[in-house]
């Protein structure tokens, strides 16, 4: 899993649950894969009334969300004995999401058998020549963020960028990769709270061979120009999968913010109509006070914008879409500010998996990541 990353480091690389790690540090290798406590007490989505919550006991959650949710048609004491029995699957999910992943992975690995085998090796013709371009651009000693964006196609909403990324052959054989997966009786889990129907890649065993050489030799070049004021510099680990969106199952996503610094969505197909992204403000922004920008998301092309950026996705209205989220994290932004809580995370040595967080070594202090 070791591949040149653009810039001059030596890599290691560990498999976690939640996110792959794969430095640009050469101090990471000293660190403890870490995951915080809050992940298990915070940001449950509860999907019939739209909204996240915080559940630590009983009483505290009666306490801060018994008339919110009320208002949102709450009302019966049945009612709210479902949301408790719901969040209580849920946090106990979370607390076994590890060991289960692994389980997983195993059981995939011995009983799975790839329709395209070669889906899951990176290979420079699956890219976009134009989404080659911009690398090598970004390579150059004489770059700037400028002649990025000279290349890049900047919607609407603020800092968020359209790029190429992959031909649409390739699109298609992945897509039937997943398709057929997802008929095979090989044991599934979901991609996030939010999204009923998709794939964990680190599971069917992607990480290894495209999604850790896309992040480090391809997207990297492009986070540390468009993004070094919130981690685009130092990313050092990811979170991949795969999202589905059909008219029978899930249809759109709620406003949200992403467990990430840096978030690549990649539309890969099928057919779809509508079904358009909406970007909000940064997630510190009142909603009073934001006002929305939709974006188009095409097949092949992938937005890239901060994970913090407020976004949702509008229903489809026919036909079926698959999209490709790489979630990018910075282990030196969040092991100081938790991008979930807005605390200081408390970590907690991650047994196998982890959420992006590391636990320094005494021996050897973190280089730092700077902010600009």
């Amino acid at each position: 899993m070791i591949h040149t990353h653009t810039h001059t480091h030596t890599h290691t690389h560990t498999h976690t649950e939640r996110g792959v790690a794969c430095p640009c540090l050469a101090s990471f290798s000293s660190s403890t894969l870490a995951f915080t406590r809050c992940f298990s007490t915070d940001n449950i989505f509860l999907e019939e009334y739209h909204t996240h919550v915080r559940f630590v006991t009983q009483q505290q959650f009666t306490l801060d969300y018994r008339a919110l949710l009320s208002r949102l048609g709450c009302v019966t004491e049945q009612q709210f004995e479902d949301v408790l029995n719901k969040i209580s699957q849920e946090v106990d999910r979370r607390r076994h999401l590890g060991v289960m992943s692994a389980e997983r992975a195993i059981a995939i690995k011995d009983m799975y058998q790839p329709f395209h085998p070669h889906v899951y090796h990176l290979q420079e013709s699956y890219l976009s020549p134009k989404f080659k371009q911009i690398v090598e651009y970004c390579e150059n000693r004489n770059t700037s963020e400028e002649g990025l964006l000279d290349l890049l196609e900047e919607e609407a909403a603020v800092r968020v960028y359209r790029l190429p990324v992959f031909e649409k052959s390739f699109c298609d054989e992945l897509v039937e990769e997943l398709e057929h997966f997802e008929k095979s009786s090989a044991p599934k889990g979901r991609p996030t709270t939010m999204n009923h129907y998709g794939i964990l890649l680190d599971e069917l065993g992607f990480d290894e061979d495209f999604i850790t050489p896309l992040c480090e030799r391809y997207l990297y070049p492009l986070t540390s120009l468009l993004y070094p004021d919130c981690g685009g510099r130092c990313l050092d680990s990811h979170k991949a999968f795969v999202v589905k969106y059909d008219m029978n199952e899930d249809l759109d996503l709620s406003y949200h913010y992403d467990n990430s610094e840096v978030t690549l969505n990649v539309s890969l197909g099928k057919d779809f109509t509508e079904g358009n992204l909406y970007f909000g403000d940064m997630k510190q922004v009142p909603l009073n006070e934001t006002e929305c920008s939709e974006v188009e998301h095409r097949v092949t092309e992938g937005l890239l914008h901060r994970g913090q950026h407020m976004h949702g996705a509008l229903p489809i209205s026919s036909g079926q879409r698959w999209n490709l989220i790489i979630w990018m994290r910075a282990s030196q932004v969040r092991n100081n500010l938790c991008p979930m809580c807005n605390k200081r995370p408390t970590l907690v040595e991650g047994e196998g998996f982890a959420d992006g967080f590391t636990k320094p070594s005494s021996a050897q202090p973190s280089t730092p990541c700077v902010l600009t």
